[in-house]
């Protein structure tokens, strides 16, 4: 989230107008939906990760329904920005927008997007909350992502694996520089390491009033003995590269990684019992999306339990539909349970902060 969007955000809020209540389109069977759907014959997604990989597996749509999909390059600050922008036009160039869930909170979300999304036939099976935010009916989840630890098991006795923070503490004294995590700046695994070691040390009361101490002579303690990489991406390279046999890690980056062949297949990952966060990402239709009912159409097919088992098997996100079908050798529902909450946004901007300054500077 750049320094610069958030004004934007906020100005956003202070100018939000509720959406349009009354709609045909919302009123109608969805049978004569999917009818104006491929009618309007295409749609425009602003999805900002993975493009190439999303292009793809959206052909699935275009075959079976005739509407192009088209997704746009562009980052997520670039999106939310014309996202944002041309908020105020009769008609938008977005008919579908991707949003981080920790995103919602800070605008609108019955002013900015089109609804409510009741009208899809699964829509019972979704989630509108997550990562923080909520989507009140308005935008659903469609990419479910998960923290937690990647490893080689050639080298680690998956029956010893740590499941208790104090069980990593020593695993970590007793292999040094086998375990590693990556810089805060170089992706969301090392802030999800970060937050784990300030729930697992810090008392509430203490996280409440921005006390990390705890948290920071952890780190001190155990300097000597964990790895520090530059990215997510760097922390995955050096655990195939055999450097590390532990690190944190995305599930769904690990996946793909290995989809392209760039990690190994043997390395594996789990969710520690001592828990990791987890979140995703939220999709839903502008209020001056130009093609409403094709967006509507690729909203459902994108969240069916059809298509989020298809991403989970080639992609490793998390579904979010509750129909949605495990992938044999996926991370166990057992495990699933383990995920935490990330913290909320304030806080952890403020433990980023402390960490770069108490911390990193230190390395």
């Amino acid at each position: 989230m750049s320094q610069r969007l958030i004004p934007l955000l906020i100005a956003a809020a202070a100018f939000a107008t509720p959406a349009t209540a009354a709609d045909d389109l919302l009123k109608k069977p969805w049978n004569d939906i999917v009818a104006q759907a491929k009618q309007e014959g295409e749609i425009v997604w602003y999805n900002w990760f993975l493009q190439p990989r999303f292009r793809e597996l959206s052909k699935g749509f275009e075959e079976k329904y005739g509407i192009k999909v088209t997704i746009p390059d562009g980052t997520s600050d670039g999106n939310q920005n014309k996202f944002l922008a041309e908020r105020d036009r009769p008609e938008g160039d977005i008919d579908v927008m991707s949003l981080g869930g920790d995103q919602l909170p800070k605008f609108d979300v019955t002013a900015y997007f089109y609804g409510p999304l009741d009208i899809l036939p699964g829509y019972s099976k979704l989630h509108t909350k997550i990562n923080g935010g909520d989507g009140k009916g308005y935008a659903v989840a469609f990419w479910g992502n998960q923290t937690g630890l990647a490893y080689d098991p050639t080298q680690v006795d998956e029956a010893k694996l740590p499941q208790s923070f104090d069980d990593l503490t020593k695993w970590i004294k007793q292999n040094p520089q086998a375990f590693a995590f990556n810089d805060t700046r170089g992706g969301g695994a090392g802030n999800a390491f970060l937050q784990t070691v300030i729930r697992s040390t810090v008392k509430p009361e203490d996280i409440e009033a921005g006390n990390f101490q705890a948290a920071w002579d952890w780190f001190a303690a155990n300097k000597a003995n964990y790895g520090f990489t530059a990215s997510n991406a760097d922390s995955l390279t050096r655990l195939n590269g055999g450097e590390f046999q532990v690190v944190s890690a995305w599930e769904d980056h690990l996946a793909g990684l290995q989809q392209k062949g760039e990690v190994d297949k043997r390395m594996k990952f789990y969710i520690p019992k001592f828990g990791m966060p987890g979140g995703g990402n939220v999709v839903g239709v502008p209020a001056n999306a130009k093609h409403k009912a094709a967006a509507l159409l690729f909203v459902d097919w994108l969240t069916s339990a059809e298509t989020q088992t298809m991403l989970s098997k080639e992609m490793g996100s998390a579904p979010v539909n509750s129909d949605a079908t495990a992938v044999p050798g996926g991370v166990p529902a057992e495990q699933r349970a383990n995920a935490v909450d990330w913290l909320p946004v304030k806080q952890a901007d403020a433990v980023k902060a402390q960490f770069l300054e108490k911390v990193v500077m230190g390395q």
